[in-house]
């Protein structure tokens, strides 16, 4: 993803840079990923506490205080190349999912396709790398919610496509997002994302802007995603309200000889990744949090992390 400087640095809030076969991403321009070890922005640190991953319950054992997860090689499930970032790294999660209320999640439409699939899925805050080449294998078991009813979703083809769930009890540890209830968003608008690529551990991922704000229920941009981003929520980086859930994308991968290395596309090339419009479903979200256009001091050592500057 393309490096963007972010116009005023007093409005700048950060310049950040296999569920589903059918719903790939990819990347654009450099590998904007990071760890959650990797990040210092407290406000990041809070958003990414407020995201979950998705997994099947029987990939979920609570063990006294501890819940264990199921894992496998990232790099052998993948057949990846040892060049491949994040190669040493474990998989388990099918989508990514966010906390827009007390008890209410908000991911995609084909993350969770109805209520028997709601009910059989456990949604796990937590699951990410918080010390180097420590990879997450439990979380609190008071980490773990279940499915009590799935209120609602969509998914129509290339258009809009969410899904919000109401967990089995509210969740008394992690606050909910803000979200951009007007549905406005304009092209160039930075982006970043957080969420589980590849069913990964948690990875927030910046650089990015809207591409095209024109069609209708969702918005094309260049975000780093993947198939296991899906649900994922993309924020507004001059704000940091949630402008939208990440949908769809290009394919993630090419075969480089005998394993696999990220697709890689020009920040402006190959098909953009489709993100649906948070106002599709946000008047289903109480409002539980200021939810106002707000300027935040910019954590220059983060920044400097990116290797990003103030220009374009």
């Amino acid at each position: 993803m393309k490096k963007l400087g972010c116009v005023l640095a007093v409005l700048l809030f950060a310049c950040l840079g296999r569920v589903s076969a059918q719903e790939s991403e990819v990347i654009y321009g450099d590998d904007d990923r990071l760890d959650i070890y990797q990040v210092t922005n407290p406000k990041l640190l809070g958003f990414a506490d407020s995201t979950v991953g998705l997994f099947s319950a029987g990939s979920v054992r609570v063990e006294g205080p501890k819940a264990m997860l199921t894992t496998v090689s990232y790099a052998e499930d993948y057949s990846l190349c040892p060049e491949e970032p994040f190669f040493d790294q474990r998989t388990g999660a099918f989508c990514s999912g966010s906390l827009v209320g007390p008890d209410l999640l908000m991911t995609a439409g084909h993350c969770v396709k109805s209520d028997y699939a709601c009910k059989s899925t456990k949604f796990v805050f937590g699951f990410a790398i918080t010390k180097k080449g420590a990879n997450p294998e439990s979380v609190p078991a008071g980490e773990v919610y279940g499915c009590s009813q799935l209120l609602g979703r969509e998914q129509v083809g290339t258009g809009a496509d969410w899904a919000l769930i109401k967990l089995d009890r509210p969740v008394l540890d992690h606050k909910p997002l803000a979200l951009n209830r007007s549905g406005k968003i304009g092209n160039g608008t930075p982006l970043f994302v957080i969420g589980h690529p590849a069913g990964l551990p948690t990875k927030i991922a910046g650089g990015a802007k809207v591409r095209d704000a024109s069609p209708d229920g969702y918005f094309v941009a260049n975000l780093d995603t993947y198939g296991g981003n899906s649900g994922s929520a993309v924020f507004n980086a001059g704000t940091g309200l949630v402008e939208g859930i990440l949908v769809r994308g290009e394919n993630d991968y090419v075969w480089k000889g005998s394993c696999q290395v990220s697709n890689k596309c020009p920040d402006e090339g190959c098909r953009g990744e489709d993100v649906t419009k948070v106002s599709a479903l946000s008047s289903q979200i109480p409002a539980t949090t200021p939810e106002a256009l707000k300027a935040v001091t910019v954590n220059k050592a983060f920044l400097d992390l990116l290797g990003n500057s103030l220009t374009q």
